[in-house]
């Protein structure tokens, strides 16, 4: 009955709905495997058993006597630590937050309603704020490929659940690659929405109750497939996506594979897992064609790490965003008597950007977003990275200390972590991550779909296309 937890979550609806294992006794497989690999993951940060098995037992009954159920109803889920969760800490990190009191944020409502057994939290970086995901209240959480190296951040929790087992599907959440970087690092599928396709109500940040729907971020689903993404994406999104579709004809599928960047690096070790793809792609009739940059690199991270930063800094604590106004005025002081005070960094400078400094990256993001559309006018969708590199050892000093090392000796800042997910986040794209492969290290390596803002159903075809003729999900080893 174990092997039930290696299948997808529509695997295991299948099985509770011809009921060849009820709500409880897959709830219970779901914590049994929680309670042995706690020790060496660190995944799951905080349960409610108690209202868990009561849902259980509840769904178990309405289908016992025939009720019409929901397209979840009785698969155990959790839920990344940065939204709200009824009955369960709601700390995105913070002691302060951890025992504050939280109703349901509105996407895991969705998800109750369809008749989800939401059981537990997964782990997060303090505030969603990292690529690893580790902080005080909770600990590090440890990558089930490797436990020497992180999840990912910041749904890193989340994807390290997926990956070993512990659960079948989560909600999480992306601004700067927090979806796409969990799952290409541990092996598994995600989806970043388009922006404003599902409701950020209940996530922190920003401070909890706040009503703000936040540009850049999302709030999107994660999952061992790409059918799994589509299910869970038509219970919390607000639009019209299909539980159910055909995966993409791959014949028919027009590609730009977008692997050359000057200012974005690339390990060759992922390359040559991504190249491997697009050559199995091109065999099953699709048209590959590698292309450059698809805007401006400069521009874009330009007004990306504006926009980004801006928002970081809306939410630093009063003491914190005066101290970035003080050091900011300084750097620009300095600067204009001819010393170079700005080595710290781009979006450190945007946590005290001005209003008409967004509003100018604002220009910058719109124009750019009209050339996208345009280059979706030659391309069905965009192959990309993900990530620099494949999952890192854990590094918990301060950013400006930490490096990314390549294989061939190369040393990149910490901070280009963000290069290739910045196109699908500025301009409000939506990007599905596949598993691409495994690089020479063993370890995973994911690929992005980028398709048209709106184009949703595109992406997810592709990437289901993908997950059922090419490649798939692989669990860890251990």
């Amino acid at each position: 009955m174990a092997d039930l937890l290696s299948r997808d979550a529509t695997g295991q609806l299948a099985a509770l709905t011809a009921k060849d294992i009820s709500a409880v006794e897959l709830l219970k497989l779901a914590l049994a495997r929680h309670e042995a690999t706690h020790a060496r993951l660190n995944l799951v940060v905080a349960a409610d058993l108690d209202r868990a098995l009561e849902a259980a037992r509840a769904v178990d009954d309405l289908r016992l006597r025939g009720e019409t159920l929901g397209p979840l109803a009785g698969l155990p889920m959790t839920i990344k630590d940065t939204l709200d969760v009824a009955g369960l800490p709601a700390s995105s990190g913070l002691e302060t937050f951890r025992h504050r009191r939280a109703e349901d944020a509105v996407a895991v409502t969705h998800a109750r309603r369809a008749g989800a057994v939401i059981w537990g939290k997964t782990n997060v970086p303090v505030m969603a704020g990292d690529w690893q995901s580790f902080n005080a209240v909770y600990g590090t959480s440890n990558n089930p490929w490797d436990v020497t190296r992180t999840t990912g951040g910041s749904s890193g929790g989340a994807a390290g659940a997926l990956a070993s087992g512990v659960t079948a599907l989560e909600i999480g959440s992306d601004i700067a690659g927090s979806l796409r970087v969990p799952a290409s690092f541990c092996g598994v599928f995600s989806h970043k929405p388009t922006w404003g396709m599902v409701s950020q109500r209940g996530h922190v940040p920003p401070a909890p109750g706040a009503h703000i729907e936040r540009d850049l971020n999302v709030v999107g689903p994660m999952a061992r497939s790409a059918r799994d993404l589509r299910l869970l994406l038509s219970v919390i999104e607000n639009g019209p996506i299909a539980a159910k579709a055909k995966p993409a004809d791959l014949s028919s599928l027009r590609v730009g594979l977008w692997l050359d960047e000057p200012l974005f690096p690339l390990d060759p070790e992922v390359r040559v897992v991504l190249e491997a793809l697009a050559r199995e792609l091109a065999a099953a009739g699709a048209e590959v064609q590698p292309i450059s940059s698809p805007v401006p690199a400069d521009q874009l991270m330009g007004a990306f790490l504006t926009l980004l930063g801006s928002i970081i800094g809306g939410d630093m604590p009063p003491a914190l965003q005066r101290r970035a106004r003080r050091t900011r005025a300084l750097a620009d002081l300095a600067g204009s008597i001819g010393l170079d005070l700005r080595s710290w960094g781009g979006l450190s400078r945007a946590y005290a950007a001005s209003h008409a400094e967004w509003i100018a990256a604002d220009e910058v993001r719109a124009r750019l977003s009209h050339a996208m559309g345009e280059v979706f006018l030659r391309f069905d969708v965009i192959l990309a990275p993900v990530t620099p590199r494949v999952a890192f050892p854990h590094d918990h000093r301060p950013f400006t200390a930490r490096r990314l090392e390549l294989t061939d000796g190369t040393q990149v800042p910490y901070v280009a972590m963000m290069n290739w997910v910045a196109l699908a986040s500025a301009c409000h794209l939506p990007a599905t991550v596949v598993p691409a492969g495994l690089a020479a290290s063993g370890l995973p390596v994911g690929m992005q779909i980028i398709g048209p803002r709106g184009g949703d159903s595109r992406t997810l075809a592709v990437a289901q296309a993908i997950d059922e003729t090419l490649r798939g999900y692989l669990p860890p080893p251990a």
